[in-house]
């Protein structure tokens, strides 16, 4: 009787979970139920290093279980970052051990809709043993309503005419309490996640309020500012860059911190997500020829939904599709598919994210040169019949059937 072997090589262990991975995909059954391998060689690599699904927890609480059964999809599709948008306006579902009111007064609860200190244990073991890590996001000074609920004198006030509101706007950046804050906040997220990365957020701050609070008003006249507030905006971030410096981590940040031109460490991972493509690949070319490296997510929002086969355009998009040189594109570390979670909860965000990213995560992936949609949705289909048989629920790309549909289970 001829013996057979299977081989898996891999300089580290990371690349022997991707083999593995590939190894019980090259299974297949027959028509009597005997599970086969055809003889084949592989010699696989990923054209990228940053390959990252973003899940927000904010604006609608994902249970543990959706968000491990998501971890368990994002190792099937080759994922190694989970880059988690725990918190937001909405909702503070981190339950912090040294501010506890943060999730007490800003959670949707409590007590059902946190993430406890061992929650969090949980998911970042579970998701290491599956070769991704865990990239939390804490974004201010905007996005940040649900903070204030539990911190006092955080948010800066907003004034109609001579009196306050009643209403808050983005982190108060005049106080040395707020920085106090931050960096008692900032140094236990260091502890809590292990990864050498924080992502610090930075986007859509609106000034609207800032301009209406006369003590901000009088800030920026000592500071020669005029009537910039983006320099303000500037002047908060690069304190609140310091504070994550100073325990040792190195930051990702949305684009807009760069677009205002803040000054940013060497190692800085900057993340672009606005504009059309014309746009952010502007962008990339910009960012690359500063020096920074760079990562990619704007035509790869999957909370943003068509009918038809709209993963054909996610297949398309490719990171280094801008003008630049060699160098530049070696700044590139990859991208990421977001799922933002203003209409997406744990009813709809597994068959809405799947298998949509896997055709990004075919592209993060795959050489450069392979392009072919048809070939790709032959691909793709049989992986979405893979993951629905193994528990998880991806929608259809078109037209077909899955073998096991019909086994009489």
């Amino acid at each position: 009787m001829n013996q057979t072997y299977a081989v898996l090589k891999a300089p580290k262990v990371w690349g022997a979970l991707r083999g593995l991975e590939t190894f019980s995909q090259l299974l297949y059954e027959d028509e009597y139920g005997a599970k086969n391998i055809n003889l084949t060689e592989i010699s696989d690599f990923p054209r990228f290093q940053h390959r990252g699904v973003l899940l927000d927890t904010s604006r609608h609480f994902l249970p543990i279980k959706v968000i491990l059964a998501n971890l368990e999809a994002m190792a099937m599709n080759k994922f190694n970052v989970f880059h988690w948008h725990i918190v937001d306006d909405p909702s503070f579902p981190y339950l912090s051990r040294t501010f506890p009111q943060l999730s007490q007064m800003g959670a949707y609860h409590p007590y059902t809709h946190v993430y406890t200190p061992d929650d969090v244990k949980m998911i970042i073991e579970f998701a290491r043993l599956r070769g991704i890590r865990v990239v939390p996001e804490f974004d201010t000074p905007g996005h940040t309503q649900s903070w204030g609920k539990g911190q006092n004198d955080l948010l800066t006030p907003c004034y109609s005419g001579p009196t306050p509101s009643g209403t808050f706007g983005p982190v108060n950046p005049i106080l040395d309490t707020t920085y106090d804050f931050m960096n008692l906040l900032f140094k236990e997220i260091s502890e809590v996640f292990p990864d050498a990365y924080v992502h610090l957020g930075g986007d859509e701050v609106d000034f609207e309020c800032w301009k209406s609070n006369p003590d901000i008003t009088k800030f920026m006249e000592q500071h020669s500012f005029g009537e910039d507030y983006s320099k303000l905006e500037t002047f908060y971030i690069q304190k609140l860059l310091d504070i994550v410096t100073s325990t040792q981590k190195g930051y990702m940040i949305w684009q807009e911190v760069y677009d205002n031109g803040v000054k940013l460490k060497p190692d800085t991972l900057i993340h672009v997500w606005k504009g059309n493509q014309q746009q952010y690949q502007n962008e990339m070319a910009k960012i690359t020829l500063s020096g920074y490296k760079t990562f990619l997510s704007s035509p790869w929002y999957l909370n943003r939904i068509s009918c038809g086969q709209d993963w054909t355009s996610l297949y398309r998009a490719d990171p280094h599709n801008f003008t630049g040189t060699d160098d530049q594109k070696k700044l590139v570390i990859g991208g990421e598919a977001c799922m933002w979670g203003e209409y997406v909860d744990s009813t709809n965000l597994m068959p809405r994210m799947w298998p949509r990213a896997s055709a990004v995560g075919e592209r993060l992936w795959s050489a450069k040169d392979v392009t072919d949609v048809n070939d790709a949705y032959s691909r793709l289909s049989k992986h979405r019949c893979r993951m629905v048989e193994r528990g998880i629920p991806g929608e259809p790309l078109f037209t077909s059937f899955c073998r096991h549909e019909y086994k009489g289970n």
